[in-house]
């Protein structure tokens, strides 16, 4: 005798795909030879999870008939072999064939748990922002410029080297033709599947760390850029591997060389018009003359929610201990880090956590890093720049000289606060902050703290006795 129940992880109606819909992807997949699909989700690092379905049984994973244990995975929630499971729904619109191997198809999907969205996903929790600002009239853009270095693996216990055959001899390879022409083994490929994408790839160099490289590709509501964001990064290292290369998304991997930032250019456009609505007013605003950088009201009263909150902010943009050892004004480079170490913003000014650039009208946020899970990262700069909008509030004076020159006095004199420079000072801001509180949902903050308490003790306890050392010598 069998029994027969309704699974209580069932997915509602209302969200699951036309008959319709599914047939047509079904088919594409058939047609573009697909055999294997994937609807990913993240975990609290940002990190992709998914089971692999047949395309076979493509009907049935698009209904939700993947289940996962997600206390089984970083930072995700209920722990505990009594607990039920979540339902994985792919986002039908967000299909992706593999351009390193178009037999796989991925998707980005959504968590349920109990017939409702899981209030834990990352993406859920971007989602939940989303709609805020579509009920205020906004839709979110987001622009992003990630770096990160590819590097050739040591042998005989050698450390990984960049890929030119010949290292950059002067103090900073940025841009360099020779260098970028050395590589080009990795990045014609990526240039080329982000292209087949149609992610609007513009451009990519040799950045300023050896080996480091950044693309820039065209912006696109929060949603997709973060979606975009994960993928590039499993795509990065799929190809690296497969040219037995490394991609590392480590923010800081060489004391002596650049940080791989991964800056957020932000902006609200009209949802009806499209129109950006950070672009100046036909009249100057108050607030452009008084602070002389000519962007909407709704600009300036944006960035002022982000400087507002921006210490617990950068517990999530830059979310690991090695994070903060990037954050800095030089450090053991020769040269200055062109990190963000203010809490400030500035035209054009790289050394302050916000840059208001002159080709673009956007907030630019320079404080994230390779590491961050991007869905968290939007969803917490969203809700603070919605708050500043419903505030009304004013950023202040910007800061457009050069802030690594200003001493602690000068900018204690200015009202100028650095940004937190541990993960501990990040965490203690963001376990203080009710924001994360009303964005995150409380158990996802405190299940987001316990993890990076954790990172931050492992990180700091243990004593390196090369380290120790070297220190010694100078005593």
């Amino acid at each position: 005798m069998s029994i027969k129940s309704t699974p209580t992880f069932a997915v509602p109606e209302n969200f699951k795909p036309e008959a319709r819909k599914l047939s047509a992807v079904k088919k594409k997949l058939i047609t573009a030879g697909v055999e294997h699909c994937f609807s990913l989700y993240v975990d609290i690092h940002g990190v992709p999870k998914a089971k692999t379905n047949p395309v076979a049984a493509f009907e049935k994973m698009a209904l939700g008939s993947e289940l996962f244990t997600v206390g089984a995975m970083d930072g995700m929630g209920l722990v505990g072999p009594q607990e039920d499971e979540c339902a994985a729904v792919p986002d039908l619109d967000t299909m992706v064939i593999s351009p390193w191997d178009k037999k796989k198809a991925f998707f980005f999907g959504d968590l349920y748990y109990h017939g409702s969205p899981y209030p834990n996903d990352s993406r859920q929790i971007l989602k939940r922002q989303i709609d805020r600002a579509a009920k205020m009239g906004f839709t979110f853009n987001v622009g992003l410029e990630p770096e990160f270095y590819v590097l050739k693996p040591g042998e005989n216990g050698e450390k990984p080297k960049g890929l030119a055959k010949h290292r950059f001899r002067s103090v900073c390879p940025a841009y360099d033709v020779h260098q970028t022409l050395q590589c080009f083994d990795f990045l014609g490929p990526m240039s080329q599947y982000m292209s087949e994408l149609g992610w609007g790839l513009f451009s990519f160099d040799q950045e300023g760390g050896h080996g480091q490289f950044e693309f820039d590709y065209h912006y696109a509501d929060a949603l997709t850029s973060c979606d975009r964001f994960i993928f590039l990064r499993l795509m990065a290292r799929q190809v690296a591997e497969s040219m037995g290369l490394v991609a590392t998304f480590v923010p800081k991997p060489f004391a002596n060389d650049f940080r791989s930032g991964n800056h957020f250019n932000m902006s609200l456009a009209d949802t009806k018009t499209g129109a950006n609505l950070f672009a100046p007013e036909a009249k100057l605003n108050e607030l452009a003359k008084k602070h002389g950088i000519s962007l909407s009201k709704l600009a300036y009263h944006f960035a002022a929610g982000i400087l507002k909150h921006a210490p617990a902010i950068v517990a999530i943009t830059s979310p690991t201990y090695n994070s903060y050892q990037g954050l800095i004004a030089q450090g053991d480079m020769p040269d200055i880090s062109w990190a963000p170490v203010l809490t400030a913003y500035g035209k054009n000014n790289r050394s302050a956590m916000l840059r208001l650039p002159l080709n673009r009208y956007c907030i630019e946020n320079r404080s994230p890093d390779m590491s961050v899970n991007a869905y968290l990262a939007a969803a917490v700069q969203l809700a603070a720049g919605l708050e500043g909008i419903e505030q009304k509030l004013d950023p202040g004076e910007p800061l457009n000289e050069n802030c690594y020159n200003l001493s602690l006095a000068e900018l204690q004199k200015r009202g100028v606060k650095l940004l937190p420079r541990t993960l501990l000072h990040a965490l203690e801001a963001f376990e203080a902050d009710p924001l994360m509180d009303t964005v995150l949902g409380t158990e996802f903050k405190n299940i987001y703290l316990n993890w990076k308490m954790k990172e931050w003790n492992e990180g700091f306890y243990p004593i390196n006795p090369e380290h120790l050392e070297q220190r010694l010598t100078f005593i």
